[in-house]
């Protein structure tokens, strides 16, 4: 039996057969009539943002604390515009998630109208699928596909467009009873010849490495990838987007590879003879340069898209298939080859690698002058807060300190922008991913410089009743580019000091203390290594409302390690002074 409603009516009521429950957005002229069905809905709450961009930065987090597509919704013009960012951010690190614009009039399409852009044009880049909707009678499948699409395969964002006359005028609703979507069959089970040829490569190999990606964690498959860690005995190195997917305490973990990644995790993926690439896409900043990069090693890589295999190092073994199901049938190969005797022997392998483990394990200095170690902090905030908490990084210098110095055993448990990233991502995701995941703790780790940029979703936390955690690691200055000019300009810091005006010392622009309590959040400071525990803990007894801490660290701090710029993983620089002697760990 069909039921007369308008287009509007019939957007809110797709949203409803979905499963959506929350809908992060922004009104404005063109998406206006899909307010007011729901102001009525029973079952979808809309969470009112400050802007747009926060709205879609909320939508990732809540992805990422549910597996669930997050939704977000905006106007025409300059409101969808500011989704192409946050678009952009969820493409790259594959977080499933919907967008909903409104457009002008169908008529009015092409005529410059007042408020007018083509989302659909401009976001054909950076999405999975976009829809441009002008008939009332496609909302409904257009949503159910749209959210097929975000949530199967390799997960990604798509967005909605619909004309401002589709949500007025009226129709039948009929929800479809399957889709058809001739061309989108994504690959998940894989080829059987190929698991077996990649187990019996990992028995013969004498170096073997799991380089794991992001794609395990989206697939929802730690488990399954600690067995086959476990009954092959082979190391593990999880990347910046897979950090927690294996248990930082396991004994197999070597680390995070990359440009800022642990000595062992990138010593063992360039002198390994065998890399087992799971969900990981061979990104620039874990290969380094990539025409030296792990030169002896073979590559099995398994991912669900098949554009990101071969396409920046040639694999040996391609496997297409969802991590999850690569992963079991990979136990059932190698255990079937267990059973015949065909076992490898990493003795050797591991030895080399505990070296390094030893040798180069993470550390930091504690200045001199009595100020705050960023490091130190962060460290704290990990052990006070502890693994069941859920840290959500911005970007820079903290996002990667925080990646390192926080111990992750729970997948999920560190959120962050990866490929794009995107400053100002921190504090509206962590709001998101608290509603997502409301029981849970979530600190939002951020800098100074990316805490301005989105801070004012700080409004949207209080007024909503979501009572994140921030801790805004306030170094004055932009501190990842700075750590740059230091390096590679000479010392010239061009415009990335944030406190550049010639004030008294004692006045700080923002005091981010009085702007918290501003935003009616709580606001603490911390200034001396003594204060760091008690701040923690302080922030941890308050849970009615948002609390902001401003830890006041020094500027001068560094990330290490490094892999600099354009140059081999070999050369990875272990401290301002000090390179590996890999010859004497070899």
């Amino acid at each position: 039996m069909t039921e007369q409603m308008t287009g509007a009516q019939s957007l809110i009521r797709s949203l409803e057969h979905v499963g959506v429950d929350t809908v992060f957005g922004i009104p404005g002229g063109s998406i206006l009539p899909a307010y007011d069905p729901l102001y009525d809905s029973a079952t979808v709450r809309h969470i009112l943002m400050r802007h747009e961009q926060g709205a879609g930065h909320a939508a990732e987090g809540y992805a990422y604390a549910t597996g669930r597509p997050g939704v977000c919704m905006a106007t025409s013009g300059p409101g969808a515009t500011n989704l192409v960012t946050p678009l952009a951010d969820a493409h790259m690190d594959s977080v499933p998630m919907v967008a909903i614009t409104g457009q002008v009039a169908a008529p009015k399409i092409g005529t410059d109208a007042f408020q007018e852009a083509d989302i659909c044009g401009i976001t054909m880049p950076i999405t999975k699928h976009n829809f441009l909707v002008k008939d009332v009678r496609e909302i409904p499948r257009t949503i159910a596909e749209a959210f097929h699409i975000a949530s199967s395969g390799r997960p990604g964002p798509v967005l909605v467009d619909i004309s401002k006359d589709a949500l007025q005028n009226s129709t039948d609703f009929v929800w479809p009873e399957r889709l058809e979507l001739p061309g989108y069959r994504p690959v998940t089970k894989p080829h059987g010849k190929q698991v077996r040829e990649a187990a019996r490569m990992i028995a013969e190999a004498k170096r073997p490495v799991l380089y794991v990606g992001g794609g395990v964690l989206r697939a929802r498959a730690s488990a399954e990838l600690r067995v086959l860690a476990e009954i092959t005995g082979v190391p593990v190195v999880t990347t910046l987007m897979a950090r927690g997917v294996f248990p930082d305490s396991h004994p197999q973990f070597v680390g995070m590879p990359g440009m800022h990644g642990d000595v062992s995790a990138v010593g063992a993926l360039q002198r390994a003879d065998l890399i087992v690439a799971l969900g990981a896409r061979f990104d620039d900043r874990v290969t380094g340069r990539l025409d030296s990069f792990a030169r002896d090693a073979k590559i099995v890589h398994a991912d669900i898209d098949p554009a990101e295999i071969s396409k920046n190092r040639h694999a040996d073994v391609p496997i297409v298939g969802d991590c999850r199901e690569v992963l079991a049938d990979l136990v059932v190969a190698v255990r079937a080859d267990q059973e015949k005797g065909r076992q490898g022997d990493y003795e050797a392998w591991w030895d080399r690698l505990n070296r390094l483990r030893t040798t180069y394990p993470k550390g930091y200095d504690v200045p001199d002058d009595g100020t705050l170690s960023p490091q130190g902090v962060i460290r704290r905030l990990g052990e006070i807060v502890g693994p069941e908490a859920t840290y959500v990084a911005g970007v820079g210098q903290h996002q990667m300190w925080a990646a390192q110095f926080i111990d992750y055993e729970r997948p999920g448990s560190f959120v962050n922008s990866g490929g794009l990233g995107t400053m100002g991502f921190s504090v509206p995701a962590a709001l998101g991913a608290k509603v997502g995941d409301p029981d849970r703790v979530v600190w939002s780790v951020d800098g100074d410089g990316c805490f301005q940029m989105t801070n004012q979703e700080l409004a949207t936390c209080a007024v909503e009743g979501i009572p994140i955690k921030v801790a805004v690691v306030n170094n004055g200055n932009l501190g990842m580019v700075r750590q740059w000019q230091t390096l590679y300009y000479e010392g010239r810091y061009s415009n990335t000091d944030l406190q550049t005006a010639p004030l008294d010392e004692r006045i700080r622009i923002p005091d981010f203390v009085r702007l918290a309590e501003a935003y009616g959040c709580v606001g603490l400071r911390c200034e001396r290594p003594e204060d760091i525990d008690a701040t923690i803990e302080k922030a941890m007894s308050i849970n009615d409302v948002p609390v902001v801490v401003d830890f006041s660290v020094n500027h001068d701090a560094m990330v290490w390690p490094m892999v600099g710029p354009g140059v081999s993983n070999d050369n990875i620089q272990y401290a301002r002074d000090m390179a590996p002697d890999w010859e004497h760990q070899d």
